[in-house]
């Protein structure tokens, strides 16, 4: 008999796509200030991969705990500019400068899943998609906002590809789930090698 699968999220996209791939599952919101430990982990300089993976971890954990006997899916998606991590936008000023950064260079965006059974992971897995921000205009951007903004408002670059935010640029290398925020693929891979999907 399948294991018990919850995730540990509060986003509406990845509970869906969960849904739409024809997997049974809870959903329980882990509580944690993401906001704290990532300033933690920023200020020990650890890079934008390995705060995804453990900010998945510890949503997947925390849960997992309090839910023995059932695969807990965390997960989580940092913004990857040269290097350094960019987080979601305080406020549209916030927005407008980054955007501004972001325009005709390359960033990456990192998806992390990871898998606990008991509170221990058992599997984990980042995808990383490549993408290059045309030369946006200072008017386009404008009113891309103004159209936008409560929309993008609580998305890890002020963009969203399923949307108006696919305009905004001329290259993209990668996986779509994981631009998506999940690592689709890989996770349904390791659910029927386990025998908790069949095919």
């Amino acid at each position: 008999m399948p294991q018990p699968i919850i995730l540990a999220s509060g986003s509406e996209i990845r509970a869906q796509l969960l849904r739409q791939a024809g997997l049974a599952f809870d959903i329980v919101k882990p509580r944690i200030d993401e906001e704290l430990v990532k300033h933690a982990l920023l200020a020990e300089g650890t890079s934008p991969r390995d705060i995804a993976d453990a900010l998945a971890e510890l949503k997947a954990r925390k849960v997992s705990e309090k839910h023995p006997g059932a695969l807990v899916l965390g997960s989580d998606q940092v913004l990857d500019y040269a290097g350094k991590m960019l987080s979601k936008p305080a406020d549209i000023d916030a927005a407008r400068k980054q955007l501004r950064s972001l325009r005709g260079d390359r960033h990456s965006l990192l998806s992390a899943a990871v898998i606990c059974e008991d509170g221990q992971p058992i599997w984990r897995h980042v995808g990383q998609v490549r993408l290059r921000m045309r030369e946006i205009s200072d008017d386009y951007l404008e009113d891309y906002l103004t159209r936008n903004w409560d929309s993008v408002r609580h998305a890890v670059g002020c963009y969203k590809l399923e949307e108006e935010g696919v305009r905004l640029f001329s290259n993209i290398q990668g996986d779509y789930f994981h631009v998506l925020g999940l690592p689709l693929i890989e996770l349904l891979n390791y659910l029927i090698l386990r025998g908790e999907l069949a095919t």
